[in-house]
């Protein structure tokens, strides 16, 4: 987040993290030149070069990384002393920022982010979507939105939706061409739409029976790392997908998709926000807390965007 004095300190730690000027810039709120400027100015001022540049990457140089490992600690005790402070403020104002998947982006927008821009017109939002899971203090962001179960050990969580249920879902055009599916072993016959993990692996299909759970190797035609075009997919009669429910409620609601072994798809712990336990919590994110704890879980069974 862009704070005024600061300018120039930020702007090293965001190109240090980001090995990138551009997207350091972007999440500064400056424009590349400025964020160029203020890097320029500091190391003028140092007498030193904390950045080797070339035309294709950007790395810190050895005085570079000292200059680093020093100032970050301080900085994040000033942040934290300019939270507090903040903190008292009774309407918050500034930028949170929220790392999560786009699938929970898409789930929580209408009902939450919206709804907390209606309510406090000095704050923005700054979503970035990936879905790897990340270290969001590293990361320089306020929380993050994950699988409750995958939410590491140290932060505070606050159960942002209803259990999560995935759904099989094909095309009646594709189902003109296949026998429906009665149980998870009928799918060797099936095309199925692959998914691809973000650290690279293929998501096995998860299905339960009667306390028996069992996963299933998939093949087929083809191979996607991206809900919405594995929906779109679907639509147009490739294979069967399994995706959330809620990002398949609408279509199979209005018969764009046919639903198949719903008895065997289990439910999983829903999405949690999550952020450091820190003494002084800022006045953007405790309100951001307050207003998912007033609504409530999210119901993941329908779509909300």
């Amino acid at each position: 987040m862009h704070r005024s004095g600061l300018t120039e300190l930020e702007a090293v730690l965001a190109v240090a993290r980001l090995g990138n000027f551009r997207a350091a810039a972007t999440e500064l709120g400056m424009s590349p030149s400025a964020l160029s400027q203020a890097i320029a100015g500091i190391e003028a001022r140092l007498n030193v070069r904390l950045f080797h540049r070339t035309t294709r990457s950007v790395a810190l140089t050895e005085a570079g990384e000292q200059f680093v490992g020093k100032i970050a600690p301080a900085l994040s005790t000033i942040r934290d002393a300019i939270d507090a402070v903040n903190s008292h403020r009774q309407t918050p104002s500034g930028t949170l920022r929220i790392n999560m998947a786009a699938s929970a982006a898409h789930l929580i927008l209408r009902p939450v982010v919206l709804e907390y821009l209606r309510r406090y017109p000095e704050m923005k939002v700054d979503m970035v979507t990936e879905g790897r899971l990340i270290d969001i203090v590293a990361g320089g962001y306020d929380a993050g939105v994950r699988f409750a179960e995958t939410v590491p050990g140290d932060m505070i969580a606050v159960p942002l939706t209803t259990e999560l249920r995935f759904a099989v879902v094909g095309s009646p055009a594709y189902f003109e061409r296949y026998p429906r599916p009665r149980t998870p072993d009928d799918l060797r016959n099936h095309a199925r739409i692959r998914s691809r993990m973000p650290g690279g692996g293929l998501y096995r299909w998860e299905f339960a029976w009667k306390g028996e759970v069992l996963d299933v190797d998939v093949n087929g035609p083809l191979t996607l790392d991206e809900s919405t075009l594995m929906l779109e997919s679907a639509r147009a009669g490739v294979g069967l997908a399994h995706l959330a429910e809620w990002h398949v409620a609408r279509d199979i609601e209005q018969g764009r998709l046919v639903r198949v072994l719903e008895d065997w798809t289990p439910t999983f712990p829903g999405l949690s926000l999550y952020y450091p336990g820190r003494r002084h919590v800022p006045a953007g994110l405790r309100a951001f807390v307050d207003l998912i704890r007033e609504v409530g879980p999210v119901s993941s069974s329908h779509e909300h965007a």
